[in-house]
């Protein structure tokens, strides 16, 4: 690759020294906040430092890149720009392999430009180009609708009830802790990573937490042994999950991620970086669980959270002193019925991007293995 592609490398920013609004900031670990200013547009994401198993992304429209990432120019004319980028999409495991380091895996670039390329005629390029630049505009626009979806819920939330930090609707307030049974983070078992087994217990990490669902194409079992040792954190059914640590600048922050476990009782358990909140018999776990979720919330907990720039925490105290509103439980019960018919269609759509994305994946083998 080095021999016909040029490494472009992105520009260090600290803050939105603008204070834009316009060009989202990407690195190596996603949009973080925004800039007035862009610098690069329509092009494949490499990130250099802290690599995640995701560690290659295609960003639509314009951004700037910070110095976390980096992107790859075609510098001969027998190679197109977007068959160049949909290369390097397509070997982002490879690209993983090359991340060096214990605690967190660099990219070493020069590694990076000894992996060989195939470049067939223009033609077969314009033709690959086109085809899996249609399953990505397909994929794009579920997942816009997705988030048009979750936009939605917020509106039908806000509309009802206000904000529920700033409860300008004078609601009754009771804090998270009074209306819990049990709070507490999980611990890592002795001996870490290596005590995990092929089937199991499900062992939720932070990686498996995001915003009102669970992802567990990275999750991790543990045996019945070590399943009893852990018994403060074995989760029962519809136990609020929230991650405890994380960046907060991020696309996707990891800090605060709240999600409702609806798997059977005793069948999971959870690492030290996720708390779990145990409500009390006769709450609303649901309707709890979107004020957690809310653009309220995400304010709160960044106001609230300690720690240093790049990794904050929520400690136990906080999460217990999180106010929560409570209107009158028949609106509590009318808001998660409409929210529940809205979660149906998220539902259908997810499982439509999940479909296209393995499509995608199928179609970019086919291709380039």
């Amino acid at each position: 690759m080095g021999d016909i592609c040029e490494v472009e490398y992105g520009t260090r920013v600290v803050q939105a020294r603008d204070g834009g609004t316009i060009y989202p900031v990407y690195g190596g670990g996603g949009a973080t906040f925004m800039m007035d200013t862009f610098n690069r547009e329509d092009r494949v994401v490499v990130s250099r430092f802290a690599m995640s198993p995701k560690c290659t992304r295609l960003v639509a429209g314009k951004f700037f890149l910070n110095d976390s990432g980096l992107t790859l120019k075609s510098t001969n004319s027998v190679l197109s720009q977007e068959y160049l980028d949909s290369y390097i999409l397509s070997i982002n495991d490879k690209i993983y392999t090359l991340g060096r380091g214990l605690a967190q895996k660099n990219l070493k670039v020069e590694d990076l430009l000894k992996l060989r390329i195939y470049v067939p005629s223009q033609q077969q390029q314009n033709v690959i180009v086109s085809e899996l630049s249609n399953l990505n505009k397909l994929i794009a626009i579920k997942k816009k609708q997705i988030e048009d979806l979750e936009t939605l819920t917020q509106s039908i939330f806000y509309e009802m009830f206000g904000d529920p930090v700033v409860n300008e609707k004078n609601w009754k307030v009771k804090k998270l802790g009074e209306i819990s049974t049990l709070i507490s983070n999980g611990n890592t078992p002795k001996g870490g990573s290596d005590v995990y087994v092929e089937k199991g217990y499900l062992f939720l990490r932070s990686q498996n937490v995001w915003k009102n669902r669970l992802e567990l194409d990275d999750v991790a079992f543990i045996d019945a042994p070590t399943h009893a040792k852990l018994k403060k954190s074995i989760l029962m059914h519809n136990d609020l999950l929230i991650t405890k640590t994380g960046r907060i600048n991020t696309e996707n922050s990891s800090l605060g991620r709240t999600a409702l476990f609806e798997g059977e009782d005793g069948s999971a358990n959870i690492n030290g970086h996720v708390y779990l909140v145990r409500l009390k018999k006769g709450m609303m776990h649901k309707f709890v669980l979107y004020i957690l979720i809310s653009n309220a919330y995400r304010e709160l907990i960044r106001k609230t959270c300690v720690g240093g720039i790049d990794k904050r925490q929520l400690n136990r105290n906080h999460i217990e002193d999180f106010p929560i509103i409570f209107p009158p439980i028949d609106l509590q019960r009318e808001y998660v019925k409409r929210v529940e018919i809205i979660e149906h269609q998220k539902s259908l759509l997810n499982s439509t991007v999940k479909d296209l994305e393995t499509l995608l994946a199928s179609r970019m083998q086919y291709w380039f293995d």
